[in-house]
């Protein structure tokens, strides 16, 4: 009968482990809601723009194709 009980209060455990995890994402979720919607846009930060005439036409890309044989 003794394992019965430790069983018991693994499962406690582990129950009070997950609902503390869940309260602390809900209060995460919260958190960054407060703080804006422009918070997670954070990689886009990184980037730096690109001038067009750095940008080569795809024509220019492709290789050329060679005439087939029949």
């Amino acid at each position: 009968m003794a394992t019965r009980g430790r069983a018991t209060f693994q499962k406690r455990q582990k129950e009070m482990a997950r609902k503390d995890k869940q309260q602390r994402k809900a209060e995460r979720r919260a958190q960054r809601k407060l703080d804006g919607s422009d918070a997670g846009n954070t990689l886009l930060d990184d980037i730096e723009p690109v001038a067009a005439e750095d940008i080569e036409p795809l024509a220019a890309l492709e290789p050329e194709s060679e005439p087939r044989e029949s």
